[in-house]
């Protein structure tokens, strides 16, 4: 089995540094470049696992990097941690919309950065598929939005979505059982499971850019206030077989 690579994009030695130090403990492989094209190269070259990325870089900045990236088939399954300064609202969103599995802002707690990256590789390792049953497509909206829990694929009204891992999982698990309301840490705990670090906040984000990848059908996504999400029960139809 081939080794867990995590490469990381950081200008700031004295972050990297802090960064590799921690993956490295953790027992994976860890390599460290300063400036975005220089990581473009590398990942064109080696395939790491995973990209701890930072945005404010020399030459070509994150946010760039992470367009191009998930703008190539080669590429685009490689999933990207942004780690950065840059900790307003829209800025989160901004990096989860371009593709980003998860955020993390600076200055950050090493033990939830972790927390965060090893949620991600577990999730990639899985498919992400822990919610519903196996072999099965749930349809919504009369059929107009097809979610594949065993190619983990989504489209809508014909249209491949191209979703990151967290929001194929919000997605999947509000699907699974359309009308219940499920409250954030529900979702939390469903997608990243029980021991995960992350704010209600984070939910939010991934539940905008989730709505905005959906386009029209991003209304069946429902926000009940005070509360959490639900999937429309109106519009969503029964799960069936493939």
């Amino acid at each position: 089995m081939a080794e867990t690579s995590i490469l990381i994009v950081e200008d700031e030695t004295d972050i990297s540094d802090l960064i590799r130090f921690h993956v490295e403990r953790e027992g994976f492989l860890a390599k460290v470049v300063h400036s975005g094209k220089i990581a473009l190269d590398v990942i064109q070259r080696e395939r790491p696992t995973l990209l701890v990325l930072d945005l404010m870089l020399p030459d070509l900045d994150g946010l760039e990097l992470c367009r191009r990236l998930k703008w190539d088939p080669v590429t685009r399954t490689i999933p990207i941690l942004i780690v950065s300064a840059k900790g307003e609202e829209a800025d989160i969103v901004t990096g989860i919309e371009l593709g980003a599995d998860d955020y993390v802002t600076k200055p950050f707690s090493p033990k939830e950065l972790m927390a965060r990256l090893k949620n991600i590789l577990r999730r990639q390792t899985e498919q992400l598929v822990p919610v519903g049953a196996n072999g099965k497509q749930l349809t919504i909206a009369n059929g107009a939005l097809v979610i594949d829990t065993d190619r983990h694929v989504v489209s809508a009204e014909g249209g491949r979505v191209d979703l990151t891992l967290t929001e194929f999982g919000i997605l999947h698990y509000l699907a699974a059982r359309p009308g219940f309301v499920r409250t954030r840490d529900q979702i939390i705990a469903a997608v990243h499971g029980d021991s995960a670090v992350l704010s209600s906040r984070t939910v939010d984000v991934h539940i905008t850019s989730l709505r905005r990848k959906l386009g029209r059908l991003g209304k069946t996504v429902e926000t009940v206030r005070g509360v959490g999400y639900r999937l429309s029960e109106a519009v969503a139809s029964n799960a069936v077989d493939e």
